[in-house]
């Protein structure tokens, strides 16, 4: 029997790190690994399922554990690992991929929205199979560990509720196998948009990356991108999403930065103007940035260690997670042991 409730959470080795990715699935953590079993890993199987150069992927993957690490991840309290080097993921999934229709995967919100630009003039589409089947290797991630919450950005509220269908489909034909997780999505930084179109989610895929901020960039660059933030004609700090979307994206910002509630920032910008309110949090966001930066750079500069952390968790990884897919196995009628 758990004693300890387990949180996991994942980040694609796709591109830079951006400060939505940090909102969304690193700063819960910080202040919960003290409390919790928490397991940080680099999703690198699902970075393989769109576009992607295999020349860049190792600088990314390393990338990814170098954030967490920087950001005031605990190693010695958050176990990372590398999702490819513990093989029962992919494993799992195909188990999962049989207990999962195409219709439930057709539905997903983001399947949708990737697909449709997938397709050449004369409307061919060059959909990959990954990205359709992308949720049901998200649930195996999830699964395999029987976690109890999953820390992640309100966008894959969706992709958890899945996986949630799964475990308690799974659990009613074969017996109880699975715990059947929770999303945990902060209340206020889990979607973050971008800065010059708050109607997209600020992503690592943006073609113009003026409306991202991302982590290694050029912390002066960050700051102009802030300072350029679309805003509106109304010239008031004020949160509601639906009628100044783009100053209540920033005010979240703020708030996740500063760890400030958003009605105290709205009653100390209260009469003030954008300009002074885009200055203070550019300056808030440099200090940040800085900090992160520098850390970042200290544990670049202790990655052997770092590298050996990775080697020995992949090692206790992969007896946790083969025992789990032994019992799966079993449940279906293999009876398969390694």
């Amino acid at each position: 029997m758990k004693t300890t409730k387990t949180i996991i959470t994942g980040i694609q080795p796709t591109n830079k790190i951006t400060l939505g990715n940090y909102f969304g699935a690193i700063k819960p953590l910080i202040s919960l690994q003290d409390k919790y079993e928490i397991y940080g890993f680099v999703a690198n199987l699902h970075s393989i399922t769109t576009t992607f150069d295999a020349k860049m992927l190792p600088d990314n993957i390393k990338n990814v554990v170098l954030t967490y690490l920087a950001s005031g991840i605990d190693s010695s309290k958050v176990k990372l690992f590398i999702q490819s080097d513990i093989s029962a993921h992919a494993e799992l999934a195909h188990v999962l991929l049989c207990h999962t229709t195409i219709g439930e995967l057709k539905r997903m919100t983001q399947f949708k929205d990737k697909s449709c630009k997938l397709s050449a003039s004369n409307g061919t589409e060059f959909i990959p199979t990954g990205l359709l089947t992308y949720p049901v290797l998200m649930a195996a991630d999830i699964l395999l560990y029987d976690a109890d919450y999953v820390a992640t950005g309100s966008d894959q509220k969706q992709h958890i509720e899945l996986a949630r269908n799964i475990a308690n489909r799974f659990n009613n034909k074969y017996g109880k196998t699975f715990t059947v997780p929770e999303p945990l999505i902060p209340e206020h930084g889990s979607r973050i948009m971008d800065l010059l179109d708050a109607s997209n989610k600020m992503s690592k895929s943006n073609k113009n990356e003026k409306g991202t901020i991302f982590l290694l960039d050029d912390i002066e660059a960050s700051v102009k991108k802030i300072m350029g933030a679309k805003t509106d004609s109304l010239n008031k700090v004020n949160y509601d999403v639906k009628t100044q979307p783009e100053v209540s994206n920033l005010i979240t910002i703020y708030s996740c930065l500063a760890e400030k509630p958003i009605a105290d920032i709205v009653k100390q910008y209260n009469g003030k103007n954008y300009g002074e309110f885009k200055k203070d949090l550019a300056s808030i966001l440099k200090t940040f940035l800085e900090g992160f930066q520098a850390n970042y750079k200290k544990c670049l500069e202790n990655y052997n260690e770092v590298e050996k952390t990775l080697n020995a968790n992949a090692i206790e990884f992969n007896k946790i997670a083969n025992k789990k897919l032994n019992e799966v196995y079993e449940r279906i009628g293999f009876k398969y042991a390694k």
